[in-house]
This record gives C-alpha cells, sequence and structure tokens, in this order.
C-alpha cells in the first residue's frame, strides 16, 4: 500500500467509476484497475463493488476511504508545510468557473498567482454553474466559482463578490442613446437567453420573478450556449439581451455595444465559492482561496 493508490482508490470512491477516475488522474482503466486489486491483495479484503457500471465502496471500502482522505489531507497539509518553510507554494490545483466568472474574473488571477508561486500548477474548468457544482460533487474540480445558489446539501458556498448585469444593446439599436429602460419596452424587444443551467439565466428570471414577470413574458428568438455567442448575436441584430458588464466592458469602451438598467428592478447578483461539504479542502485549494479573496477585494 502506498498514497498514490489510496489517491487513486478515492478518485474511484468520488467518481463511481473505474474509467472516470483513469481520465481524471491520466491513467488507463486497467492500470486503475490494477491498483485496486493490489489494494484488496493487501488489506484482504472486497473493497469496491462493481455493480453495472457503477463503482460503489464496500463497507470495507467506506472505513478505507475516510482514513484514506485523512492521510492524503496530511501529506497535503505536510507538503504545503514544508515548502512554504522554504517559501514556496507548490502543487496542482483543478478549479471550476461558471462562465462569466471563469472566463473574465477567474484567468487574471491564476495567472497573477501562478506569476507568484512559479510551481504551482493550476487546470480551470469552465462550464455553465450547473456543470461547476456538478464536478464539484463529483470530485472533478476542488472548488469553483459560480454565479447561482444551490440548493444540493452537500454543496458549501460563500459569497464572493457582487456582480453587476445591465441591458445590452447594439451601438445602432433605437435604445442606445438611452440611459435606461422600463421593463414593458424590454417585454417588447427580441430578447437573446442563456441556455438552461446558466447562472446569468437563473439570475435574470429570479429578478424578474421579483417585479411580478418570468422568462416566459420576454419575446425570447434564440438561446445561445456562452455569453461571447450572445454578445455576437447582439451586435448582428439578433436581438438584445442581460448580461454581466464584466463580459461586455471592452465592447462598451469600444462603442460597439451599450449598457441600459432597468427601471424599477436592481439587476445586481453574486459570485459564490463552492465547494464539496463533506470533503476536506486541499492546504493548496485553501491558499489559493484567500488569494482570490484578498484579489477581489482590490477592486
Amino acid at each position: 500500500m502506498d498514497l498514490w493508490q489510496l489517491h487513486i482508490f478515492c478518485k474511484v470512491v468520488e467518481l463511481k467509476s473505474f474509467s472516470r477516475a483513469g481520465k481524471t488522474i491520466h491513467l488507463s482503466q486497467p492500470t486503475v484497475s490494477s491498483h485496486i486489486k493490489s489494494l484488496e491483495d493487501y488489506f484482504g479484503c472486497r473493497l469496491i463493488d462493481r455493480l453495472s457500471k457503477k463503482a460503489q465502496p464496500t463497507k470495507a471500502g467506506e472505513l478505507l476511504y475516510r482514513h484514506a482522505k485523512t492521510l492524503l489531507y496530511l501529506r497535503d497539509e505536510t507538503e504545503t508545510a514544508l515548502a512554504e518553510f522554504k517559501g514556496k507554494i507548490k502543487g496542482t490545483l483543478v478549479i471550476g468557473g461558471s462562465t462569466i466568472p471563469g472566463g473574465y474574473l477567474l484567468p487574471q488571477i491564476v495567472g497573477t498567482f501562478t506569476q507568484k508561486f512559479p510551481d504551482v500548477f493550476i487546470s480551470l474548468v469552465i462550464g455553465d454553474t450547473h456543470k461547476i457544482i456538478h464536478d464539484t460533487l463529483e470530485g472533478i474540480i476542488e472548488f469553483g466559482v459560480v454565479g447561482a445558489r444551490s440548493g444540493r446539501k452537500e454543496i458549501s458556498q460563500e459569497k464572493l463578490l457582487d456582480d453587476e448585469m445591465m441591458v445590452i444593446v447594439p451601438k445602432h439599436h433605437p435604445f442606445s442613446h438611452k440611459k435606461s429602460i422600463s421593463i414593458k419596452a424590454l417585454l417588447g424587444e427580441a430578447f437573446i437567453i442563456r441556455e438552461s443551467g446558466s447562472g446569468t439565466l437563473a439570475s435574470i428570471d429570479d429578478r424578474l420573478s421579483a417585479s411580478g414577470y418570468g422568462i416566459d413574458d420576454l419575446k425570447v428568438v434564440a438561446e445561445m450556449g456562452s455569453t461571447e455567442s450572445v454578445c455576437q448575436a447582439i451586435k448582428n441584430g439578433v436581438g438584445i439581451s442581460i448580461l454581466s458588464t464584466l463580459a461586455v466592458t471592452e465592447d462598451i469602451k469600444a462603442g460597439t455595444l451599450k449598457a441600459l438598467s432597468l427601471d424599477g428592478l436592481k439587476l445586481t447578483r453574486s459570485f459564490f465559492l463552492t465547494w464539496h461539504k463533506g470533503r476536506s479542502l486541499s492546504p493548496l485549494s485553501k491558499a489559493f482561496m484567500e488569494f482570490l479573496k484578498q484579489e477581489v477585494q482590490k477592486k
């Protein structure tokens, strides 16, 4: 038995799959199976039941998982403590961000962090809020930053910062000379929405609901899978939308898009640090989270 085998075992338990565990840690499925078999031989009992396509820990496996996570956390904590003692922080970290924080907030902070700590490698997974929460639950990422609250009891969240959303129109739109429009005017315009699972879409629906309206009241003409595609559709006259100002800062500066407020409706929402309540965060993860909070406070 060694710590690497325990790491592989924990990934199989968390992802409920030998193949997915292999993809996450860059090993073939037969290699993962071989390591699990070695552990079972070492302890003299079955640790993983292969039930149809899902890998489930046995009672012995559940016991080993709890102790293995403690050992792996102590390993990471020891490595980080010694690295810090030598003036270094090092390691690999996989984090996630929903479309807006993942595309417009985290890359800059990841860059600053890795410049300060060159022995750290950070992998940033970007998807909609639903995907980032799913990947957090599955153990694919250590933590994420998303634009909506999760209702899952296994998820812990902490508010990171507020985000201002505004009505975005192309430069030649009849509304482009205005500073604000009414909800009634918004409902009369061709509107582009993000896909189901998007934190932006959930926030728009939530804000409209506070005024007695909903997504169904909008004249939706298109649904887009990314903020970039929504911006391009707006520029090409497909319709207007409500987006984070973080996502359109450069276009607004260039004058290709205009941002308007909505009369009587506050479009501010929040971004949340999101992690699995039942899993201990690695020391490197904690260090990055603290750095992230400090950088956000400067903005």
